[in-house]
Parts: C-alpha cells; sequence; structure tokens
C-alpha cells in the first residue's frame, strides 16, 4: 500500500468515526474514549465506572449502545475471568490479557500442547538428535498444524519436555549421532530411560509402540521381530 493510500484509508476512518461520535451520547462519548486510550489492555468495568463517575445504568446501557455499534467488543482476561473487559474494536489484547500462545479463548489449550509435545519428540526420535531449528523445520513441515508454530513456542516446549525427563539438552560433539550438527550446538536427544533403575519413565513417549510392546525384549533391525518388519513402528513413523 503507498503512503498515499494509506493516508486516505486512515482520513476515511477518522471520518467515519467523527460520523458515528456525532450520534453518540455524552455516556457514550465518554466511555468510548476512556476505552479507546487504554489500547490493547482494554478496560474492566469496575474501573469505567470509578474513573468516570458515570452510573451503573449509563455505563450499562452506553456499553451495549458501544458494541451494537461495533466500537468496542468484550474480551476475556485472562488473569480475572469474571470480570467484564472491553476495548475498542480496532485493537487485538496483548498477551497479558489473553494469556499468550497457548491460550484459545481464555482457555489453556492443552490438546495443542500435547499435540507439539508429541511432534517435536517424534522428530528427536527420528533423526535421533536435533536442534531447535531443525525441530520448527520438521514441524512446520509435517502438515500437522492449522496454525503456523513459533519459534518461542518450540522453545517452551523443548524446555518443559527437558524439565519432565523426556528429553536431555546437549552439545554436538560433531561425531556420531551427532555429525549433522555443528561441534558445540545445543541440541536434543530421547531419553528412553530414567532414575536409578532404568525403569522406562512414563509420558509422552508411550505413544511410540515400541514402548508398550510384549515383544520388544526379541525385537532386532534383523530379526523375525524387527523395526523394519514392524507395520504398528511403521504407521507412528508415518505420522
Amino acid at each position: 500500500m503507498s503512503q498515499l493510500q494509506g493516508s486516505s484509508s486512515l482520513k476515511r476512518k477518522r471520518q467515519d468515526l467523527a460520523l458515528v461520535s456525532g450520534s453518540m451520547t455524552d455516556g457514550e462519548r465518554v466511555l468510548y474514549n476512556l476505552i479507546h486510550s487504554k489500547k490493547d489492555m482494554g478496560i474492566w468495568t469496575g474501573d469505567m465506572k470509578r474513573q468516570t463517575n458515570l452510573p451503573d445504568s449509563i455505563v450499562k446501557k452506553s456499553l451495549k449502545l458501544l458494541q451494537s455499534k461495533n466500537l468496542i467488543k468484550e474480551v476475556v482476561n485472562i488473569q480475572n475471568k469474571g470480570r467484564k473487559h472491553y476495548m475498542a474494536a480496532e485493537f487485538e489484547p496483548s498477551k497479558e490479557i489473553t494469556g499468550g500462545d497457548w491460550y484459545t479463548q481464555g482457555s489453556l489449550d492443552t490438546d495443542f500442547i500435547n499435540l507439539v509435545k508429541e511432534v517435536c519428540l517424534k522428530c528427536i526420535f527420528r533423526q535421533k538428535v536435533a536442534t531447535r531449528d531443525g525441530v520448527l523445520e520438521w514441524s512446520r513441515k509435517s502438515g500437522v498444524f492449522t496454525v503456523e508454530v513459533t519459534t518461542q513456542q518450540i522453545d517452551e516446549i523443548l524446555r518443559a519436555l527437558v524439565l519432565d525427563d523426556e528429553i536431555e539438552e546437549v552439545k554436538s560433539t560433531g561425531l556420531g549421532d551427532f555429525s549433522s550438527v555443528p561441534v558445540g550446538r545445543i541440541c536434543y536427544r530421547c531419553k528412553s530411560k530414567g532414575g536409578n533403575r532404568g525403569e522406562h519413565k512414563p509420558g509422552a513417549m508411550a505413544s511410540i509402540p515400541c514402548g508398550v510392546c510384549p515383544r520388544i525384549n526379541f525385537c532386532t533391525p534383523d530379526g523375525i521381530i524387527s523395526p523394519r518388519t514392524c507395520v504398528y513402528y511403521q504407521k507412528w513413523l508415518d505420522f
């Protein structure tokens, strides 16, 4: 968009707002100016009443009229879900209000979190070792997600998996499994065992068929029971 087009668009918006403003009551105008001044943080109705000294009946009626004109919208404040929170329609709620990328409509999206965990684990398991950027690229190419997964989200999930003892953070030696990763680069690999007794640690990796297979002790690369011929293992890899 050219500067001229952008200027014209902004001018039209101001003109439209001026026309709407002309049809506002005094109560509407006072509330709208206050709500608009809070930008992407919005404001709670209790604070509106305190800062404007308007009667409760006027506040309720004005808010309803402003919403009907699509000038304001009600949003969920994750810190105080029970409070009615409003902001001007042109702004998007800040992360302080929504709770961040892991929240949807004010609720923690546990299904999405678990899905990202599974994809990260699968990537690391298949590659043996993987960097953060490698996991991010693999997850985006997997076609599993309907929304774009961010670098920050992958970082947060990898840290959570390390804390859950599902994976470990290591530095590449450039040898063996680390041959594809530059020496000294931080990368991740799965931890198949945990604790002093060497028991398999339950968690997201339990979704791998090997983790619950009763014949795992007889499974060898070239044996009758083998990952190469296991249909369940292949289905898991083809996720």
